[in-house]
């Protein structure tokens, strides 16, 4: 385990020299919960003897701060600031005979979101949370069970897809094979987190047994259907942003190019900690291809906007090179709420929709306009038909306000904070 990128952590022949046996499990992760602290990082290691085992988890719980107050109360040490680690003392702690129990008596404690993977002795387990939020696929290489967030994973290892993991499900596999068990009951059919399909999956990932590069590329077709402008050329907000430009272009007939080179040696600007970092971000990863910009009238197609800092640049980027006109188009709904299962989107405060209106946005990005994928459109482009505002398809909060779950420790917070406002109202003065 290691900060920084697994090449920097260690090589592969240092790994398969280090790390000894015929299975194993590993994460590769940004920050959200807990923060960046080296005792974070995963996979977390419970030493109990003959029931020892290791655990990686993808996504967020929201009840994290409310089990982590009892477990100490109750005399756990934690090690880690990451929510992740209150999975690994639940299971501990538990009176059941085996892993999987154990890991069952946890999963029905916490509420949120997670796909867990496990490392026994004698076992790996996966399990996924009962909404489906986080993704988790079940594969076979040769024989030998593999779990992964993604389909490309397979791919990369020469493996088989097999399924996915339901939600509420753990795989229990063994030598004897992989046997399926119900963690907790399914609350309906999987709702995945948005921003997988619109942002996190690689585009040749398969998401419910469709391409995320053709569900990305038909988002771009129907924003061309909804908000047509005319334009000479469309040009990509790189790399996130082709396969809904491609879309684009094809819909509106307009000529697709690349008026954005990017830069592959800078990470994710929008997750960077400070409004200066992000800015410098954007014009180290962003350079305008001059040829392409010059007298044109030009469609920037971009997957989401969140905080408006990439956005903003690269339009003044383009005018200083010459585009005649600059209009701003977002392959999703404005993101107006903040998550709480693993994307780090920033607070409400800080969300530029949650704030503006769509043509405040416009004025302060610079653009000569600006439309976003309507939520309607999002459905429609995904092959949901309308949304069923019961049982919506998708984990679509961060536009509705609509959450999944429970947000206990949301809900604590808002009572402290008023507390504590009310406590500063007794205040003379």
């Amino acid at each position: 385990r290691g900060p920084g990128l697994v090449s920097d952590t260690f090589s592969a022949a240092e790994a398969v020299e280090r790390l000894k046996g015929e299975a194993a499990i590993g994460h590769t992760r940004y920050s959200t919960q807990g923060g960046s602290s080296a005792d974070n990082i995963q996979p977390l290691f419970a030493n109990l003897g003959a029931s020892s085992f290791a655990l990686a988890h993808n996504g967020n719980l929201t009840n994290a701060r409310i089990l982590r107050s009892r477990l100490m109360r109750d005399g756990a040490l934690f090690r880690s600031t990451a929510d992740t680690e209150v999975f690994l003392h639940l299971a501990a702690r538990s009176q059941a005979p085996t892993l999987p129990e154990r890991v069952i008596e946890a999963c029905l404690q916490v509420t949120g979101s997670y796909a867990l993977v496990i490392l026994g002795r004698e076992m790996l387990i996966g399990a996924r949370d009962p909404v489906g939020i986080r993704p988790l696929v079940l594969g076979d290489k040769d024989g030998a069970p593999v779990l992964a967030s993604e389909t490309c994973a397979l791919d990369l290892i020469g493996a088989d897809y097999v399924r996915d993991v339901e939600p509420g499900e753990m795989v229990v596999c063994t030598r004897d094979g992989v046997v399926s068990r119900r963690v907790t009951p399914a609350t309906g059919p999987a709702r995945p987190c948005v921003f997988e399909l619109i942002y996190f999956a690689r585009p040749n990932s398969m998401i419910e047994g469709k391409s995320v590069y053709e569900l990305r590329k038909e988002m771009g077709r129907q924003l061309a259907r909804d908000t047509g402008v005319e334009a000479d050329i469309v040009s990509p907000i790189p790399e996130s942003g082709v396969p809904a430009a491609i879309g684009y272009a094809a819909e509106a007939g307009l000529p697709f190019e690349l008026g954005i080179i990017r830069s592959h040696y800078v990470g994710r600007t929008f997750i960077a900690p400070s409004q200066n970092m992000r800015e410098l971000g954007v014009k180290r990863k962003h350079s305008i291809n001059h040829s392409e910009m010059r007298g044109k009238r030009v469609v920037f197609v971009d997957d989401t906007l969140v905080r408006g800092t990439t956005s903003r640049q690269l339009v003044r980027m383009a005018k200083a090179a010459g585009a005649r006109e600059v209009h701003m188009r977002i392959a999703s709904p404005p993101i107006k709420f903040p998550d709480y299962y693993g994307i780090d989107t920033p607070t409400r405060e800080e969300l530029m929709s949650a704030q503006h209106s769509t043509e405040e946005i416009r004025t302060q990005i610079e653009a000569d306009s600006l439309e976003f994928l309507s939520l309607e459109g999002f459905y429609a482009a995904l092959g949901k038909g309308e949304r069923d505002a019961a049982s919506p398809a998708f984990a679509d909060h961060c536009y509705t306000g609509e959450y999944p779950t429970a947000l206990p420790d949301q809900v604590r917070a808002l009572r402290e904070a008023s507390i504590e406002q009310l406590s500063l109202l007794d205040e003379p003065g």
